[in-house]
């Protein structure tokens, strides 16, 4: 955490994508309630927060982890396409077009 504690900001990226085991989030938990008024971390998930007690496997640390996050935030919504899958669907056309 000290090492951690001197970067003003910290980005998660794509939470949730890949399953961890309960240890794991339970570090995760930690490092949020660490950070929780002491400085900013930026999170990206796929998941709606309805869905992350499969990240945290835990009710009450979801509520939590949810609780911490969201207190003094933004939060962006993004329903989007993806950009990858637009950028391979380009590929592939290309491919098919240029054989």
């Amino acid at each position: 955490m000290k090492n951690l504690a001197k970067y003003d900001a910290l980005i998660i990226d794509d939470i949730g994508y890949v399953q961890q085991s309960r240890e794991e989030m339970e570090v995760l938990f930690t490092l949020l309630a660490y950070r929780y008024e002491r400085g900013s971390v930026m999170l990206t998930s796929n998941l709606p927060f309805s869905e992350w007690e499969r990240i945290f496997k835990d009710p009450m640390t979801t509520a939590a982890a949810i609780d911490r996050l969201v207190h003094h935030s933004v939060i962006l919504e993004l329903n989007l396409q993806s950009y990858r899958l637009e950028q391979s669907k380009k590929e592939m056309k290309g491919k098919e077009v240029g054989g």
